[in-house]
């Protein structure tokens, strides 16, 4: 009697412990994030880092999973439209394609806007930031802005010296497909060349089509182009930062509970992954400068000239968000 009474206490106790797992399991909500950029590069370890903080702090209530290298969705465009529909949770885009849901984000972008680094991150950090964040969530799009990540700043690459403004005239310079990019060239005395690839601009330059292009350090050093075009002009022309975006439909099945945590890690994860930007980039700069190639730092007057340069830019793009310009110029002065 005493071993039956036994062996039935232990498998009350093993099938209790069965439902309880179950239960814990049913409870688990899995959700997806898109990354375009491989793993090892800062924004792919940010991504990694802000699943295990969820994870954690949730106590398993949350998973992420991370899906880097493009493996999900290749474009970003195709992510944030993947976000609006909820068939994505999570995916880190660079701040441009989400001014085409909330315009004043554009403000961000203007060239030559930061004075360095520093004052970039006062301004997303404090009331402008922010309040472009919340805006995202704001407008109806589908989409929580949750942080911002660094991008560096995207400097000129040519294969010859420019000290002053004078030597950017009739270059060729590879951009982004974008108007405003075209523009700044332009009103450098340059001229704006579009449509090529990142993975082309190498044989671009070596062929003699253009004379170089501009990006940050990393694509710099990482693609190659320090080989075709060995002057880094570090003007710094432009800091756009990445943005962690959420999909109010896909966390619409999250508890507040969990989305505050969600948020609050997310949060956490922006000084991870500025952190890990600053080592990427340093590590770029030596391999740059020990292949080799002349890295050119304007003066203070040059770099106001080029600045200088920008007033008719700024009158054609920046109009609409003239009050938040003079805000972001405003800060830290």
């Amino acid at each position: 009697m005493k071993k039956s009474l036994v062996v039935f206490v232990t498998i009350l106790a093993f099938l209790l412990c069965c439902v309880s797992c179950a239960k814990k399991e049913a409870t688990t909500i899995t959700l997806k994030l898109s990354e375009v950029h491989a793993e090892g590069y800062p924004t792919s370890l940010a991504d990694h880092e802000f699943a295990r903080l969820v994870e954690e702090k949730t106590e398993g209530r949350v998973k992420i999973e991370v899906y880097t290298g493009g493996t999900l969705y290749g474009q970003e465009t195709a992510a944030i439209e993947a976000l609006q529909i909820g068939d994505l949770a999570f995916a880190r885009v660079s701040a441009s394609p989400v001014g085409s849901y909330v315009p004043a984000i554009n403000a961000i972008q203007m060239p030559y806007l930061y004075n360095n680094a520093q004052h970039m991150w006062d301004v997303l950090d404090g009331e402008i930031g922010q309040g472009l964040l919340a805006d995202i969530e704001k407008s109806g799009s589908g989409l929580i802005g949750l942080c911002y990540y660094d991008a560096g700043s995207r400097s000129f690459y040519v294969t010859k010296a420019v000290n002053t403004l004078a030597d950017m005239k009739g270059l060729k310079i590879r951009v982004q497909n974008n108007p405003m990019m075209v523009r700044m060239v332009e009103l450098l005395g340059a001229a704006g060349v579009t449509g090529i690839g990142p993975n082309d601009v190498y044989s671009a330059i070596m062929q003699g089509v253009i004379d170089g292009a501009e990006n940050n350090w990393p694509t710099y050093q990482n693609m190659g182009d320090y080989e075709a075009a060995k002057y880094y002009i570090l003007d710094n022309h432009t800091r756009v930062p990445e943005i962690l975006l959420g999909s109010v439909e896909a966390l619409s099945k999250v508890s507040k509970k969990d989305m505050d945590i969600i948020k609050e890690c997310a949060k956490e994860t922006q000084a991870f992954e500025i952190e890990k930007w600053a080592e990427k980039e340093a590590s770029s700069e030596q391999i740059v400068r020990e292949k080799g190639s002349t890295v050119i730092e304007l003066s203070p007057e040059v770099y106001a000239s080029f600045q200088a340069a920008m007033a008719p830019l700024y009158t054609e793009f920046g109009a609409a968000y003239s009050d938040i310009i003079e805000k972001i110029k405003a800060v830290g002065n």
